[in-house]
């Protein structure tokens, strides 16, 4: 045999092996969503070995800088990872969106520059399937060499796997987000739900209690006006002084179980206002006059600290009374003669208003602070229970928030969160 066949034999022997190392490294690429990384890394050292070059890198580009994905080589830590493309041989590349075998960089540097210390460079442009460039594979030696067509094809058959692997991981990645965006909807609209469900629960369960608590109230009113009535006929009557006592204590338990229907039908109830625009430092400055002279705030300094302007709600005047009555009523009574309330009107929040009642009384406990807007609970001896209770209703049926706070030291504070109205003058300065 010549040694011209057994040259021949050779090459198609050798031939025959590349393509079953191609094969195997096809067939041992296996990629999963999530894991691009090794991928990659797998393609860039299956290229490297198959076209017999010294490095193999997959780059993803992007405005004007790429960014390494996967080398053949183990890179160092503290190695950049992203470069400019101006000037490089893989930014002519992403120009062209076509492939470019170069054998000598340095003889011949009109494509642009490789990477230090090498000579001859390919590169492979990476595409989606609608055609759009993004990345490369690109080839370094550290000699000059050509690079035949035969492996240019096999670096493009690594590179279509490449781009479809990177294509569909982004793809992935969106519709990760997506997903989450979708869940935190889902939460967000469920909690909602929930929310408004809740709402709709609550209105149906005070609607029926309502209903049942006027029954009650009226089937006891009824007969106790009658007692009423035949107890004080007996006021006008000769009796002993223990006889008297005694009466007087049945017309006070009389009195306190009026005012306590009176406020179960005033809880009960559903709240409905009569709404109006209030300018909440003239309203605090209106109810002032009022609330110095109950017997309670006698021998208490109310500090009243007003907003530094204007600011207004939109409430029921009458129902709000009540609510800043009750809650400075409770801050009298919970400090000793002489000492300070301060009232003040806080407008840091935008769109609300804070009015807030502090007090230097004692410490109320965490365990009881959540009960104390809890209806028929009461700290109190003669308390009914339902004074912060219907405070509570009445400010959320407002759109407020209704808040308690209390620390060692520094007393308690009773704050009332509305919103305000923004005047048209306003809104059209700020348009």
């Amino acid at each position: 045999m010549s040694n011209t066949s057994n040259s021949q034999i050779l090459v198609q022997h050798q031939s025959w092996q590349r393509e079953r190392r191609i094969i195997e490294l096809l067939s041992s690429l296996n990629y999963r969503t999530g894991e691009l990384s090794s991928y990659l890394h797998n393609i860039a050292c299956g290229v490297s070995e198959l076209i017999a070059v010294d490095w193999t890198v997959v780059t993803f580009c992007q405005e004007g800088f790429e960014t390494i994905l996967a080398s053949s080589l183990e890179i160092p830590e503290d190695a950049p990872r992203v470069y400019a493309l101006h000037g490089r041989l893989i930014g002519t590349v992403m120009e062209s969106k076509r492939t470019l075998a170069v054998e000598d960089a340095i003889t011949n540097p009109k494509y642009g520059k490789p990477a230090e210390g090498y000579r001859a460079y390919l590169g492979i442009p990476l595409q989606t399937s609608q055609g759009q460039v993004f990345g490369t594979i690109c080839s370094f030696h550290q000699q000059a060499r050509e690079f035949t067509s035969d492996e240019i094809q096999i670096v493009e058959l690594f590179a279509e796997r490449a781009a479809t692997a990177i294509d569909h991981y982004h793809l992935y990645q969106k519709q990760c987000e997506f997903n989450q965006k979708l869940e935190a909807e889902v939460e967000k609209r469920t909690a909602e739900l929930r929310a408004t469900q809740a709402k709709l629960v609550e209105q149906e369960r005070l609607a029926a209690i309502g209903e049942f608590s006027s029954i009650i109230v009226h089937e006891i009113r009824n007969p106790l006006t009658t007692m009423v009535m035949g107890l004080k006929y007996f006021k006008k009557t000769m009796l002993t002084e223990a006889a008297q006592e005694r009466l007087s204590l049945a017309l006070s338990e009389a009195g306190r179980l009026e005012r306590l229907l009176s406020e179960i039908l005033l809880y009960a109830k559903p709240q409905v206002l009569q709404l109006c625009e209030l300018d909440v430092n003239d309203f605090i400055r209106d109810l002032l006059l009022t609330i110095q002279e109950m017997p309670e705030a006698l021998n208490r300094k109310i500090e009243f600290i007003p907003a530094s302007s204007a600011v207004t709600i939109s409430g029921d005047k009458d129902k709000l009374k009540q609510v800043f009555i009750n809650i400075v009523r409770n801050a009298c009574e919970a400090v000793a003669d002489g000492d300070i309330i301060r009232w003040e009107v806080n407008t840091a929040l935008p769109g609300e208003v804070c009015i807030n009642v502090h007090n230097d009384g004692n410490h109320i406990p965490s365990e009881i602070i959540c009960k104390l807007s809890q209806p028929f609970f009461s700290t109190k001896p003669e308390g009914t229970g339902l004074g912060l209770a219907i405070t509570k209703r009445i400010v959320n049926a407002h759109g407020g928030q209704f808040c308690i706070q209390s620390q060692p030291l520094i007393g308690t504070d009773v704050s009332v969160q509305l919103p305000v109205v923004i005047s048209c003058s306003k809104l059209n300065w700020e348009g």
